[in-house]
């Protein structure tokens, strides 16, 4: 994991300011960056989470935010063993397209599949080519390393419900002024 601070505290900050830490409501925009440099995924409308609560970021990631005021900007890189894991070959299958119902035959199609202990993964189509489909339920990212940019927008205290959570229990983010 590599992590870089872009900002430094912008003039006119105090340590008095909140900063990201332990049961802090923390509001980000944030880009998911793959090793090109390409954008896979980015948020400009503010997310919440709940620093230190079990909110489902990624812990190199919430661990990276720590220390951080609003207005900053964090970027972390993640190998495959931080971010979303290796390639598991195992979760990719190949078959004749005439074996795939006809709504599937398109990149990017899901389907879940359930096996008998009622357990379900969702495969995507990936790849179709000389009458061969593929279909893979590794995450889209498996195996990459990518970069998190993250800019903090708001942070505020937590109530005790949103800690339980891991999450803001509002429906949207703060209004921003």
């Amino acid at each position: 994991m590599s992590v870089r601070c872009s900002q430094p505290i912008p003039e006119g900050k105090t340590v008095s300011e909140p900063v990201v830490s332990k049961h802090k409501t923390v509001y980000i925009t944030y880009s998911i960056l793959t090793e090109d440099g390409r954008i896979y995924e980015q948020s400009d409308i503010p997310i919440g989470y709940v620093h230190g609560a079990d909110s489902g970021l990624l812990e190199p990631v919430e661990a990276a935010l720590e220390g951080a005021r609003v207005g900053e900007r964090r970027e972390v890189t993640l190998g495959p063993e931080e971010a979303f894991g290796p390639h598991d070959p195992r979760l990719t299958y190949t078959d004749d397209i005439e074996n795939v119902p006809p709504e599937y035959r398109r990149i990017g199609a899901e389907v879940e599949f359930q096996n008998e202990a009622g357990e379900s993964l969702t495969f995507r189509v990936t790849h179709m080519e000389d009458g061969k489909l593929t279909i893979d339920a590794n995450h889209p990212l498996a195996g990459r390393t990518v970069t998190f940019v993250v800019d903090v927008v708001a942070i505020r205290d937590a109530t005790p419900e949103e800690i339980a959570l891991g999450r803001p229990q509002e429906g949207s983010p703060p209004t921003l002024h």
